[in-house]
């Protein structure tokens, strides 16, 4: 299979090929979901469309908590179809469709009373490992195990020794979501489909009754494009009601928005070997390792604010703050706090007023002619609800389609990695960077670090480190944008590299140095690299000033201070 490159051409290219002929599938939306849909729609062989209107995942799918998990939680709720279900998911992406991109992680559950709650909780994850294991994809991970008091203070050193009378280890597993989404767009277009971020649905085409199309305006050049489909696909996640709207008839469902907010702090804040899992009184708080950092979340409230921009408020902070620092011997504070991101969940509203009751299973309707959509559903069965979609999609095409492959198709950079991680020594040797490099380069490329260590070998300088991100390789910031889509500084500070969160400054120092390093692959001037890194010192200068704010409405007016899209 020949790798998909994602550049400037390319992209221009796909516009225009979708606007020449009819496609089968037109999948709007370029978040897990529509992405999957994309891969399963161009793996039956169907000509597929694929468009995004700001950059891929720039919306719920880079903002969540970054796990593939069975969802433990719901055993509690009695939906053991849904854990059954992500359980298979979680051992699939794991084994065969994404290992150099998902992988495990232990989590410990401190216990705070005797006798019964060891019992109760260890009954439900031993359910949860059977689950996974009887899947038929669950025996990559260690199964669970109890730990005394002292066990688990030796494991989480961290815990005040009163917060537990003992505890357990399970694993699930973790991914960067904003890259898993970005694999998987290369994947369906190196299997044939057309795909196009910055590109924004702004009307349909209709014959009588029947959609037909859609009409399309390419953000960046301004160009509108008529792009025929047989079917279009709804795959905006929390955007879903407004793009139903473009129509004129309201949807079969309603999706309503719930805020989760995730703290990123420092290693050496949090002294522990293991992520922990901690019960509140409306649902749950992880705190997962991630690479030199610690990921604190989440919350579950409702928001029906702006969906592009969701802000975190002073009282957000506060909350994670104060439910993680009960179990802390050495609390957190403000000043530990290196990053601060929010997200959307799309949920099926239902008669829950609590947000965190709300379903997150799928739905799938088709509510006319020409249009399905899709929404609910959690990042984990992403696969499943883009299978579901193409399936109703294919109803409406009057010719046979091939049964869903995607269970059997790895994502790009898969084939390989293995053999690759088991060669990272003379990898290493061969191209004069440390081990440690390589290992970051196949956790986050797999097989196709080839073509970044290719980008070295043509220019040296790309072998060093950003001088303000040294986690990232300065061929990292080049790669994005030739290889990866990336279309801004804001895509490859925020998404293609996780510099925004994981800094202290918010990337505002790595601004210049990457704007610069990307400049000549996006035909870039001198005048467009200090608007864009202007508008990403605004965008931080906003979000820094949502977070002083006391809740989500002053939040709200203080993100909407910077403005969205960068002129060009």
């Amino acid at each position: 299979m020949k790798t998909a490159i994602l550049g400037p051409a390319q992209r221009a290219e796909a516009l225009a090929r979708m606007a020449e002929r009819e496609l089968d599938i037109l999948v709007v939306g370029g978040g897990v979901v529509g992405a999957g849909t994309a891969l399963d729609a161009a793996t039956r062989g169907l000509s597929t469309g694929l468009v995004e209107a700001r950059d891929w995942a720039s919306g719920t799918s880079s903002r969540s908590s970054k796990l593939i998990h069975g969802g433990l939680r719901y055993l509690e709720m009695l939906d053991f179809a849904l854990v059954r279900e992500a359980l298979k998911e979680r051992g699939l992406l794991l084994e065969r469709l994404a290992p150099h991109l998902v992988k495990p992680v232990p989590f410990l559950y401190p216990l705070q009373h005797k006798g019964w709650e060891r019992w109760y909780a260890g009954a439900g994850v031993a359910l949860y490992d059977g689950m996974s294991i009887s899947s038929g994809h669950g025996r990559g991970l260690p199964v669970h195990r109890h730990l005394s008091h002292k066990r688990a203070l030796r494991v989480a050193p961290c815990l005040k020794k009163d917060a537990l009378v003992g505890a357990l280890q399970y694993y699930d597993a973790q991914m960067d979501d904003a890259r898993y989404v970005a694999t998987i767009v290369r994947t369906a277009a190196a299997y044939g489909a057309q795909v196009a971020n910055r590109a924004r649905v702004v009307g349909f085409l209709r014959e009588g009754e029947r959609v037909v199309g859609a009409r399309v305006q390419d953000v960046e050049g301004g160009l509108d494009y008529e792009v025929r489909a047989r079917q279009i696909v709804n795959a905006t996640g929390v955007w879903t009601d407004d793009t139903q709207a473009l129509i004129g008839e309201r949807g079969q469902f309603h999706v309503r928005a719930s805020k989760g907010i995730h703290l990123v702090v420092p290693k050496d804040r949090i002294h522990s070997t293991t992520g922990l899992i901690l019960r509140t009184e409306k649902s749950v708080l992880f705190v997962i390792p991630w690479g030199r950092h610690w990921i604190v979340g989440t919350t579950d409230t409702d928001w029906d604010l702006d969906k592009a921009h969701p802000a975190a408020s002073s009282a957000d902070i506060d909350y994670l703050l104060e439910h993680v620092n009960s179990v802390l011997a050495t609390p957190l504070t403000r000043d530990d706090v290196e990053g601060v991101y929010a997200g959307l969940r799309p949920l099926l509203a239902g008669e829950s007023d609590a947000t965190s009751k709300l379903s997150r299973e799928h739905t799938v309707a088709h509510p006319v002619p020409g249009l399905v959509v899709v929404a609910g559903g959690k990042y984990t069965t992403y696969r499943v609800m883009a299978k579901d979609a193409v399936d109703e999609a294919v109803h409406g095409l009057d010719q046979r389609v091939a049964e869903c492959v995607t269970e059997d198709v790895p994502l790009v950079g898969a084939e390989g990695y293995k053999a690759l991680w088991n060669a990272r020594a003379r990898i290493a040797a061969r191209t004069g960077l440390h081990v440690a490099r390589i290992e970051h380069l196949l956790n986050r490329y797999g097989s196709l670090a080839e073509e970044l260590l290719e980008l070295v070998v043509a220019d040296p300088s790309l072998g060093e480190p950003l001088a303000a991100a040294d986690d990232y390789l300065r061929a990292e910031a080049v790669y994005a944008c030739t290889h990866e889509g990336a279309r801004h500084l804001d895509d490859v500070l925020t998404r293609r590299t996780r510099i925004s969160i994981e800094t202290f400054d918010r990337g505002t120092r790595s601004a210049r140095e990457v704007a610069e390093l990307i400049a000549p692959a996006l035909g870039w001037d001198s005048d467009q690299i200090e608007k864009e890194i202007a508008h990403y010192r605004k965008r931080v200068e906003a979000e820094r000033e949502s977070q002083r704010q006391p809740d989500d409405l002053t939040a709200d007016a203080a993100r909407l201070g910077a403005p969205d899209i960068v002129p060009l």
